[in-house]
């Protein structure tokens, strides 16, 4: 087996770190005893941060990447908790989740190249 085809253990840890955060994301989710079918008609709808890629790959890339990096949802999270605002937390859970998910799949942050570039791989 080549160097190339050789899987590498940071690329299996982020991974393995984004299936850790889709879970704890939804047992969180749970826990705060929020509606599940909010979580499961929000938890996609993140993806609308593809829609710059209708304009070009360099604007696609920023507007996805501002969408799938976990820093907006956790300050939210935060502001949530010391608001004391639970619909803030649920909702920044979900996104988290969402991150999470795309993560342990191999959809990483994209490179203004194509979308298929990102930081986890070539779709």
């Amino acid at each position: 087996m080549s160097a190339q085809n050789t899987p590498s253990l940071p690329k299996l840890m982020l991974h393995v770190e984004g299936g850790a955060i889709f879970i704890t994301a939804c047992v969180l989710y749970a826990k705060l005893g929020a509606n599940g079918w909010v979580f499961a008609v929000l938890f996609f709808s993140f993806d609308v941060f593809m829609v710059g890629y209708a304009r070009n790959p360099q604007f696609g890339s920023l507007i996805y990447n501002i969408g799938h990096t976990e820093a907006i949802p956790l300050a939210i999270a935060l502001i949530g908790l010391l608001t004391n605002t639970e619909a803030m937390i649920g909702f920044a859970l979900i996104w988290l989740g969402h991150i999470g998910l795309d993560r342990l799949l191999g959809y990483g942050l994209k490179y203004p190249t194509q979308f298929k570039d990102s930081h986890l791989q070539r779709l």
